[in-house]
């Protein structure tokens, strides 16, 4: 039988879930939960229902994992935990700093329930994560470097887009070329992450907004962009619609290592990602994600997960004899 999964919120992760999880022969979509006015969302899947979210108590029998694409900032430390008590659930909370008390919250509420639960699953936190401790592991003397862009990034936006007087804003994140240089040379330079990248906001503010009070809460938000160089730029919304509606993003991850009596031997692992849709790829690392929750309740296995914590042939619908056959 299908893995039945349920979505809660309809906005860019959301629809990006529903676009993927098509090719994934071995899951379908049950159902889609929204805060908004049910007459206005139409979802592109014919014959599948569209709930409020206040119907989420009373639907816990019609699915097997809900993948929350709420944002980082203000929603998900909120409702994972609270729904992790109906369902096995995931999200994609990406507020590094707040990780730790995210994964409290939530792994108390999914133990309580016996849930599953897996947090940060994406690219990073998520595929990032992983190869930051593989090569961690691997060259155990030496430095990380990560850097991210040039992109959009999801979470920065809708942090943007959250505060009052703000009708619509992106953010995009950019790696300082010298320091990217630099790194990929060997040298093991020290960089603050300042020096690493900046950030570049375009806004639309709503009529009458105190624009230079936006620019002063973006700039000083912490977590977000308060320890970056940033520039916010004050656009129309046909500016805004003609030049800044994709969703493209990637990065890097570097390891610089020696090995040797004398660390004479250097070594860098470079992994990279170019990305033409954030949200499409975000959602298709949560659906094998969400493949790994099915399996761990299966098998009794409850509580809060991260990456570091699966498996790697829990993420296949491949057993292991074919994953040992053909990619081992």
């Amino acid at each position: 039988m299908a893995i039945r999964i349920g979505i809660i919120g309809y906005g860019n992760l959301a629809r990006g879930v529903e676009s993927e999880i098509k090719r994934c022969p071995d899951m379908t979509l049950a159902g889609v939960f929204t805060r908004r006015d049910l007459s206005s969302v139409t979802i592109k899947t014919q014959g599948v229902p569209v709930y409020s979210v206040d119907e989420l108590q009373s639907k816990t029998e019609d699915f097997d994992v809900m993948i929350n694409c709420g944002g980082s900032a203000t929603d998900l430390p909120v409702t994972t935990p609270k729904y992790a008590e109906l369902y096995n659930i995931i999200d994609s909370f990406d507020t590094h700093a707040r990780i730790p008390e995210h994964y409290a919250a939530v792994d108390a509420a999914a133990r309580k329930a016996n849930k599953v639960a897996i947090i940060s699953a994406g690219w990073d936190p998520g595929m990032f994560s992983l190869q930051r401790l593989y090569s961690n592991s691997i060259l155990p003397e030496g430095n990380d470097y990560t850097f991210w862009g040039k992109g959009v990034s999801q979470g920065h936006s809708d942090a943007i887009r959250r505060i009052p007087g703000v009708k619509n804003g992106k953010q995009y994140t950019i790696p300082v070329p010298e320091a990217l240089e630099a790194v990929r040379s060997g040298s093991n330079p020290e960089l603050t992450t300042r020096q690493k990248h900046t950030r570049e906001c375009f806004v639309v503010a709503e009529e009458g907004a105190d624009k230079a009070l936006i620019e002063k809460t973006i700039k000083e938000m912490p977590n977000y962009f308060a320890d970056y160089d940033t520039t916010v730029h004050f656009i129309s919304e046909e500016e805004f619609a003609a030049n800044h509606s994709g969703l493209n993003h990637g990065g890097f991850v570097f390891r610089s290592g020696v090995t040797g009596a004398d660390g004479e031997h250097k070594h860098i692992i470079e992994y990279s990602l170019k990305l033409d849709s954030n949200p499409e790829f975000t959602a298709s690392v949560i659906l094998a994600y969400a493949r790994a929750v099915y399996k761990l309740y299966q098998k009794g296995d409850y509580g809060c997960k991260t990456v570091f914590d699966i498996a790697p042939a829990l993420l296949s619908p491949l057993s292991g004899e074919e994953l040992r056959a053909h990619m081992l």
